[in-house]
């Protein structure tokens, strides 16, 4: 997949993904960055909870290299996914490929199982949006 090209109309239905697949699951916040923490597009849920989406892309690209040199220290290709779970809120981290993380923000009324399975579709079918766009 090459995201550099990208048009508005396959960001629209990337948009529609993670509305239909985690917004209406009850995630908070979905951001999709490339790995050096610039933001693709980002969606939520409208809840009074804001982030600052602009530090927090560039923290988890951070983050993930930081667990993906790690996984390298013992032996794994790569960790292509990541949770951390808080009191009241917690980050699931996806890779969508070798460029691409997903990344959700959520809180304690939703299984992490249940999540990761909506992840695992909405990713299904954002590599599909994407790869119908080159020719």
């Amino acid at each position: 997949m090459n995201y550099g090209i990208v048009s508005q109309e396959q960001l629209e239905q990337i948009d529609v993904i993670l509305s239909d697949k985690l917004l209406k699951l009850g995630v908070d916040c979905v951001i999709i960055i490339d790995m050096a923490g610039n933001i693709i597009t980002t969606k939520d849920s409208g809840k009074s909870i804001k982030y600052d989406v602009y530090s927090f892309a560039a923290l988890a690209a951070g983050n993930f290299a930081t667990v993906d040199a790690m996984a390298k220290l013992v032996g794994e290709a790569e960790f292509s996914l990541l949770f951390h779970k808080g009191q009241d809120s917690n980050i699931h981290f996806s890779k969508i490929d070798d460029e691409l993380l997903l990344i959700s923000m959520f809180g304690k009324d939703i299984s992490l199982g249940f999540l990761r399975l909506s992840v695992v579709e909405a990713i299904e079918q954002i590599r599909k949006v994407w790869g119908g766009g080159q020719g």
